[in-house]
C-alpha cells in the first residue's frame, strides 16, 4: 500500500509530541502516539499498537501495519495531534 504524507507534517507532529507527551526514557508518548529517534538522531519513528513508521535521511518513510483501517485511525491520531497542539 501507498502513503503519501507530508515530510512538513510529519516533522511537525514530531515536534509536538516532543513538546507536549509524557517522557519515558528516551521516548515521547501523546494521545496513543509514541515518537523517539535513533541514536544519532537522523530516523524518526513513530507509532502505535497497529502502525509504525520510520522516516529517515532525504525524507525516506517507511510504513509498518496489517491493515488499512489501523493505517487510516492512526493518521487520524497524527492530524489530531496537529490540529490539537
Amino acid at each position: 500500500m501507498k502513503n503519501e504524507l507530508d515530510s512538513k507534517f510529519l516533522l511537525q507532529v514530531f515536534d509536538k509530541i516532543r513538546q507536549h507527551g509524557a517522557k519515558e526514557n528516551e521516548q515521547y508518548k501523546l494521545n496513543g502516539i509514541t515518537a523517539f529517534t535513533d541514536h544519532d538522531g537522523y530516523t524518526l519513528f513513530i507509532e502505535d499498537v497497529n502502525v509504525k513508521l520510520q522516516f529517515g535521511f532525504h525524507n525516506q518513510y517507511h510504513f509498518d501495519y496489517d491493515s488499512k483501517d489501523k493505517y487510516e485511525a492512526f493518521e487520524k491520531k497524527l492530524k489530531e495531534i496537529d490540529k490539537e497542539y
